[in-house]
């Protein structure tokens, strides 16, 4: 391993790659398929479906035979969601300490996921480790897009070269490099290894504590 590589900022995804959420994720989506009379989902279907937003995924999850306005499948899980945001979902193990071992960095979360369950989850789980947070409704797109990595190194007045995102999906390497940053890939989350890799991350690690090792 070559020398430490030094960084002033450490832009995070959220789910997969800070905290553990889909069970969370999956249970609300099938308290809302039952409240709207919908067939629930096999759990492990609806972890396939995570990545892409919640549009996405309760599309994905209602199908083409969903009945009543998409409006309103967003308005109940959003009850269901917002009530069970918090109950199984934690920081992955390591997590915490490799915040607390970066407590003189700028660190930011950027997320494809609504701010306002962002927020809750944060507020459960230790908001106070970020100076900036970003979700996927603010108007900046949905990572591949750059601009909510753009968006948060304008606000924390960081460069590129002295920025990384950490992330678990082709999303995320793919948005880093469109933002012109280093990507660290990681293992342990929601995304398909083979696709991540194909990705070409700057790095890829297995175990969250491992950024302590590659950062400085």
């Amino acid at each position: 391993m070559m020398g430490k590589t030094s960084v002033e900022l450490l832009i995070f995804d959220l789910d997969g790659t800070l905290i553990e959420s889909k069970w969370d994720i999956a249970a609300s989506v099938n308290l809302t398929l039952a409240e709207l009379g919908l067939p629930q989902r096999p759990i492990e279907e609806i972890f396939g479906f995570v990545g892409d937003g919640v549009k996405q995924l309760l599309r994905l999850s209602v199908g083409e035979g969903g009945r009543g306005t998409f409006d309103e499948v967003l308005r109940v899980f959003r009850g269901q969601y917002l009530a069970h945001c918090l109950d199984r979902t934690t920081f992955y193990p390591g997590i915490g300490e490799m915040l607390t071992h970066f407590a003189g960095k700028r660190k930011a979360v950027a997320t494809n996921k609504s701010i306002e369950y962002t927020n809750v989850i944060l507020q459960g789980l230790g908001a106070n480790h970020f100076q900036y947070v970003v979700g996927g409704d603010h108007g900046f797109g949905l990572k591949p897009e750059p601009g909510m990595l753009l968006h948060v190194m304008e606000q924390l007045n960081v460069p590129k070269e002295h920025t990384v995102l950490v992330g678990d999906s082709t999303n995320d390497i793919n948005g880093g490099h469109n933002a012109g940053i280093r990507v660290c890939a990681v293992g342990y989350g929601m995304g398909n290894r083979a696709k991540m890799e194909a990705c070409r991350p700057d790095w890829f690690i297995e175990r969250p504590e491992e950024l302590m090792e590659l950062f400085i």
